[in-house]
Formats: C-alpha cells, sequence, structure tokens
C-alpha cells in the first residue's frame, strides 16, 4: 500500500472522529461532560501539527489538522454556549 492513501485514511479517521460530538452536542444542547482543558490541549497540538505540515508542504497534514483544529474550536464554542443558555 502507498503511503501516501495510508496517510489519507488515517487523515480521514482522527479527523471525522469529531462529527459525531458535534452533532450530538448539536441535538441534545448538552455538552458539560466535555473537557475544556483537553480541547485546548487538542488544538494547541493540532496548531503544531498544522505548522509541521506548512513546513512540509503536506497537504495531507494541512488538510487534516485545520479541519480538526475547527472541529475542535466548534465543540468549545458549542460548550460555551450551550452552558450559557440555562
Amino acid at each position: 500500500m502507498e503511503w501516501k492513501i495510508l496517510g489519507i485514511i488515517a487523515a480521514i479517521c482522527t479527523t471525522s472522529s469529531f462529527v459525531p460530538q458535534v452533532i450530538k452536542g448539536i441535538r441534545t444542547k448538552k455538552l458539560e461532560d466535555v473537557s475544556p482543558a483537553m480541547y485546548a490541549f487538542l488544538i494547541f497540538g493540532f496548531s503544531l501539527w498544522l505548522a509541521y505540515g506548512i513546513h512540509l508542504r503536506d497537504v495531507i497534514i494541512i488538510g487534516a489538522n485545520v479541519a480538526a483544529m475547527f472541529s475542535s474550536v466548534l465543540i468549545l464554542i458549542l460548550r460555551y454556549k450551550f452552558s450559557r443558555q440555562k
């Protein structure tokens, strides 16, 4: 198997793993169990991976980490939005 295909599959799996949390949060409007500290560390890690991908000019690393950062930020925004509505 070509390594680029493996990288694409890995990027799709890890990036799409946030989608169920986003959907559940939007549907239930309950995200108080989501740890803001964990997502803050994730966003920091994704930003470092993004910088690394930009340095390597690797579109797979860049795309996966932009999407993962977006999803993580969205989850945090929804968490704070829903917690303020109570």
